[in-house]
């Protein structure tokens, strides 16, 4: 099940989670580090997430944040941008972000569209 987050409410979703997981690339190998973004407008700031993750920015841009349900079996965030280096830090400018869980972990049954009662509205 995934909720699209409207990009102009990631800011007030994010206030609802801690440290999130930035995810970037360059060849066949994932870096992940631990980050805490600040919302700067309509961009991200992520202080020094480190050389490898700047050095895969270089190559590509291309990146996704993840955030753990606050809750067992509540929904994850999980935004998708693209990085740009800035000094040490990493500037983000999102692309799309949906809150995600599996359908097993609704409380009650899902109707056939997909939705029903787990969706909620975010922001």
């Amino acid at each position: 099940m995934s909720i699209p987050v409207a990009l102009p409410d990631l800011a007030s979703t994010l206030e609802r989670f801690g440290s999130g997981f930035l995810l970037t690339t360059a060849g066949e190998r994932i870096k992940v580090v631990v980050v805490d973004p600040v919302v700067e407008g309509s961009t991200l700031r992520i202080s020094d997430p480190g050389n490898g993750t700047r050095a895969n920015l270089a190559t590509n841009p291309v990146l996704t944040l993840t955030y753990a349900p606050l809750t067992p079996r509540e929904h994850a965030l999980i935004v998708d941008g693209t990085g740009q280096v800035e000094g040490t830090d990493v500037i983000v400018t999102p692309t799309g972000a949906v809150l995600h869980r599996p359908t097993s972990h609704a409380s009650e049954p899902v109707s056939g569209d997909g939705c029903g009662q787990d969706c909620r509205p975010v922001g």
